[in-house]
């Protein structure tokens, strides 16, 4: 806007920078230190810059098409969101035991391809595994840094709310990713008519608030936004970081892998409880149902068997109220935005990512 850096440009300035700093600071540790850092870096590259981009977009909710710059105090909050989401990723993907992201290996893998390669002493994979618990801790680490630096030239009370949002994006994120561990192992116990309500919860702490409504509500409150402008924010991020999360559930299943970067029917062989599989699980009779089950979760299931179980969840009417129910929130979010206190520009911008973000192939 007005002549300014697109948002991912502005966000990707102000990440290569910091991630430069953080090279130049541990040039004296060692050439493990420097592996670790190196690999921090691989993980903050590449992706959709969403949360950035939202965070950016509810700055411009706010202060409407001032221009932005790299070195602005919201691009730096924006670039701390994308450390988190990379810290977060690290994390999920050893928790899943994932073999890629983004088309490329997993952190923990490359870490234990990296042990393999060298020849160290010891088990490689036990190695990848702990390299990455605390690879996810230092990408943390960064995104405090990097987002207290931003609050610097902050006033005081706009500071105060920006990291109030922060932190509590921080802990629901944390606790929506037991939740979605414990689904996988707590489903038997909990009647089936309320599996979809469970998923439910889970996508709203896990994705929902974490990937769009908490960013926007972030970068409007960096922009001293008001309480009336926070809550519009509120009610549009949050059904749109609902049908963000399904449209992800559809992909986890029926996505391209030259696409996603991950291989198709990926969330069929982690076994996630999703409102996808909740769906699916409502219309089969008890004998499908165990059989369902049975090949839910399991790693080493062929293409085959991953053709098999897509079709029961498109034969059981699973994928089309998934896409009914992704349409209704789309509309949910596009209704929070009349009448909003926001100017045109920044109705653009938060309508076109709200189109990126429901309506997407990877």
């Amino acid at each position: 806007m007005n002549g300014s850096p697109a948002p991912i440009e502005a966000i990707s300035q102000r990440l290569e920078s910091f991630l430069s700093a953080q090279h130049a600071q541990i040039a004296g540790f060692g050439e493990e230190a420097s592996l670790l850092v190196a690999a921090g870096a691989r993980a903050v590259s590449g992706g959709k810059r969403l949360r950035g981009r939202f965070a950016v977009a509810g700055w411009h909710a706010v202060r409407g098409d001032e221009a932005l710059a790299a070195d602005d105090p919201v691009a730096a909050v924006a670039a701390s969101l994308e450390i988190f989401h990379a810290a977060a990723l690290v994390h999920d993907d050893l928790i899943d035991n994932s073999d890629t992201r983004r088309g490329r290996p997993a952190a923990h893998r490359a870490l234990e391809a990296q042990h393999r390669e060298s020849a160290w002493s010891g088990d490689a994979d036990a190695f990848g595994r702990s390299s990455a618990i605390l690879l996810g801790d230092l990408l943390v680490a960064w995104s405090d840094d990097l987002f207290e630096e931003a609050l610097i030239t902050t006033p005081d009370a706009a500071a105060r709310t920006t990291r109030a949002e922060y932190a509590l994006m921080r802990r629901e994120v944390t606790i929506g990713q037991f939740l979605d561990i414990a689904e996988e192992s707590v489903y038997r116990q909990s009647a089936d008519d309320t599996h979809a309500e469970r998923a439910l919860r889970v996508a709203s702490l896990k994705s929902a608030r974490y990937s769009i409504q908490q960013p926007l509500v972030i970068g409007a409150a960096l922009a001293g936004g008001d309480a009336e402008q926070l809550d519009v924010l509120r009610a549009f991020g949050h059904p749109l970081g609902m049908a963000f999360q399904l449209r992800d559930d559809v992909l986890g299943v029926f996505g391209d892998e030259k696409a996603t970067g991950k291989p198709s029917g990926d969330d069929l062989r982690e076994g996630k409880r999703t409102v996808l599989i909740a769906y699916t699980r409502e219309n089969l009779s008890d004998s499908d149902k165990a059989v369902f089950d049975t090949m839910l979760g399991d790693a080493t299931l062929s293409e085959a068997r991953i053709v098999e179980l897509q079709a029961q969840i498109i034969d059981s009417g699973a994928l089309d109220r998934v896409e009914s129910l992704i349409t209704a929130y789309v509309e949910e979010a596009e209704r929070a935005l009349k009448d909003a206190r926001v100017g045109q520009a920044a109705l653009a911008e938060l309508r076109a990512l709200a189109h990126a973000a429901a309506v997407r192939s990877t």
